[in-house]
């Protein structure tokens, strides 16, 4: 059975997409977005096509696909439709892939269920943490509310500019790995993420 790495953030406009392509690109993994709300015209999933180089990933089609850039469970009121996670099935694939989810661990779906009730206990969950000013509490929380799960998690990885303090506190006080940062970049394109991956691709095995 191939890896799945579930790639989640401590909030939403984190960089969970630009680590899903760096990490795409590193393993030649297939992609998948289960939920987008929102901006359909350009998804996350296209945004990864677009940065990606390899030619064996393939992007899985999504589960939901909602019209409004908001929390899964309104948008999905708003259109009309109920999410529920029996309806949304994995796709079948014989590589590895990179799953990512929608904004935090705990954005409902519904009245009931959250992104945390797709996670797997098999799957390597990735966090992404960017630095603001309670990030390290929303980090924290993220890594304590898996842990409460029984679910492993793989490593962190911090997006935008470097704080050698909060990095360090993070690490010391979960005892997770950090994979790495991504920079504050000018843009990120295909031989940027390229650039990312081969850093990263040690790391992944």
């Amino acid at each position: 059975m191939n890896s799945t790495y579930f790639i989640t953030g401590i909030g939403t406009d984190v960089g969970k997409t630009i680590v899903s392509a760096i990490l795409v690109e590193a393993m030649k993994a297939d992609y998948w977005k289960p939920i987008q709300a929102g901006e359909l015209d350009k998804t996350d999933s296209l945004t990864v096509e677009r940065l990606v180089s390899n030619n064996t990933t393939k992007y899985h089609k999504s589960a939901f696909n909602l019209e409004t850039p908001m929390s899964p469970h309104e948008a999905a009121r708003i259109d009309g439709i109920n999410i529920e996670k029996n309806k949304i099935k994995r796709p079948s694939t014989k590589n590895k892939l990179v799953i990512e989810g929608a904004g935090g661990l705990l954005v409902p779906l519904n009245d009931s269920q959250t992104v945390l009730d797709l996670i797997k206990p098999t799957d390597k969950v990735v966090v992404v943490s960017r630095h603001y000013l309670g990030s390290i509490n929303h980090t924290l929380l993220s890594i304590e509310i898996l842990n409460q799960r029984g679910i492993s998690i793989f490593g962190i990885i911090f997006s935008g500019d470097e704080n050698k303090s909060t990095e360090s506190i993070i690490e010391k006080m979960t005892g997770v790995r950090i994979l790495g940062r991504i920079d504050e970049e000018p843009y990120f394109d295909k031989n940027v993420v390229k650039e990312y991956a081969s850093n990263l691709e040690p790391k992944l095995k």
